[in-house]
């Protein structure tokens, strides 16, 4: 998660969202993004999705396994190709109310109709990627002011 955040981290000074999503095998990390909507102009350009398209590209196959690790509860995009890529576990930090498909409003990651489900473990370090975001969105309600 330390990587993660760090990843969210730069992403806030390049004026993206603050997530990091990072992709661990075994003790391999394999993939390593942040969001990038804003600087692809891509909708789809979540950390997540960031993280599994790196990780299929390095590892050669779309069924990815391992640990992915984000900063924010995955929405309904991101936790849908988490299952598609067969992904064994999820770690999130912060709950997101508005958007979270993982937990707050669906519970996708382990729906028992789709033909994957993971572990998840939720609130990892939540505070502190909470914070993040806090902060981030805190900044750019002061500059349109």
């Amino acid at each position: 998660m330390d990587v993660a955040l760090a990843r969210a981290r730069e992403a806030a000074a390049s004026g993206e969202v603050p997530v990091g999503a990072v992709l661990v095998i075994g003790e391999t990390l394999v993939a390593s993004a942040s969001n990038l909507r804003e600087s692809a102009r891509d909708p789809t350009a979540h950390a997540e999705l960031c993280a599994i398209q790196q990780a299929s590209r390095t590892l050669g196959r779309w069924r990815l396994g391992g640990t992915l690790y984000v900063t924010l509860e995955p929405c309904a995009m991101c936790a849908g190709a988490l299952v598609l890529a067969r992904v064994d576990r999820l770690v999130f930090g912060a709950l997101d109310p508005k958007a979270g498909a993982v937990r707050s409003l669906f519970r996708l990651a382990d729906d028992v109709r789709l033909n994957h489900r993971m572990e998840v473990a939720e609130g990892v370090r939540g505070g502190e990627a909470s914070a993040l975001l806090s902060g981030f969105f805190a900044s750019r309600r002061g500059r349109s002011r």
